[in-house]
């Protein structure tokens, strides 16, 4: 069953007079892990170290720091609490100490682990694309059944009626399908895409 992180977390250290700064954060898709960076890109750092993970595709980057010192340290803390769909950004302030190829390793392995100690984990609920269509007078009912499970959409109209998208929890799918079905007599059938 796999896991992520509730909500961004971040842990502060210092270590021989360098400061690190750990933030971790939830992203789902590589537009997320780009805003994630923009946003918190700081110039005044010396570094600014990162890995994430997303399902089984996984990213790290040393930032100049020697190589297989900082990123790959961070994606080991990140697999070893057994996450996913998570970024953490490392961010160092050189303090004029080296702390050497092993003491780096320590140093960005340790602060963020200690980020995701802190963070709180929560079961990861798969999440599929779908879309529909209905006619005008069946999407008020449809409508109530979106907001009765609590489904995020988007509506776009056209000269028959209305066609939606939504990223819905797999266990939605069905009773989504099912009330489509009974609502439009059989005419319409929600498409689930693949990803």
């Amino acid at each position: 069953m796999p896991f992520t992180i509730a909500t961004t977390v971040t842990f502060e250290e210092e270590i021989k007079k360098s400061r690190f700064q750990a933030i971790a954060a939830v992203v789902e898709n590589e537009q997320q892990i780009k805003n994630f960076l923009e946003t918190h890109k700081d110039l005044s750092t010396t570094h600014q170290c990162w890995a994430w993970k997303i399902g089984h595709q996984v990213r790290f980057n040393d930032d100049g720091e020697p190589s297989g010192t900082a990123g790959r340290p961070i994606l080991a803390t990140i697999e070893g609490n057994e996450l996913t769909n998570v970024i953490v950004l490392v961010n160092r302030w050189y303090g004029g100490i080296k702390l050497g190829t092993g003491g780096l390793v320590r140093a960005y392995a340790g602060c963020a682990g200690q980020c995701l100690v802190l963070a709180e984990k929560i079961e990861l609920i798969e999440k599929k694309e779908i879309h529909f269509a209905c006619l005008f007078n069946e999407w008020a009912i449809i409508q109530y059944e979106l907001m009765q499970q609590q489904i995020e959409y988007q509506e776009q109209y056209t000269e028959t009626g209305v066609i939606i998208e939504a990223r819905v929890q797999v266990h939605q799918i069905e009773p989504l399908r099912l009330k489509l079905q009974d609502v439009s007599r059989g005419r319409e059938k929600l498409h689930v895409c693949d990803d």
